[in-house]
């Protein structure tokens, strides 16, 4: 169960990043709206992480809720910011995904 909520802690913080970036593109009142949504999934994010990190070990719970949040906004930069999605970025990205897994992987 801690490794589901720490997936969901890790797509609380790729929102907290995607609304960083929309309200960089928003003006006004809008803008606002996206900087109280940063404010909520940001909160989510890290309560969700303290929780999960009772049980893992922090440096595994950390590295991966890291890198789950640098892959999901890496792929929103590309997907909702139109981003480049260069070989070099593409290949690191498929680099720390591996890094993940295998951190999964060699942990209880």
């Amino acid at each position: 169960m801690n490794w589901i909520l720490l997936i969901i802690a890790g797509c609380f913080e790729v929102a907290f990043a995607t609304c960083l970036g929309k309200a960089k593109e928003a003006s006004g009142t809008e803008s606002m709206y996206w900087y109280a949504g940063f404010l909520v999934c940001l909160a989510i994010s890290m309560y969700l992480l303290v929780k999960v990190t009772q049980e893992l070990p922090i440096g595994t719970a950390y590295a991966v809720w890291t890198g789950i949040g640098a892959v999901g906004t890496v792929l929103v930069g590309v997907f909702v910011f139109k981003e480049p999605a260069t070989f070099w970025r593409l290949f690191f990205i498929v680099t720390l995904i591996s890094s993940i897994v295998g951190l999964k992987y060699v942990s209880q």
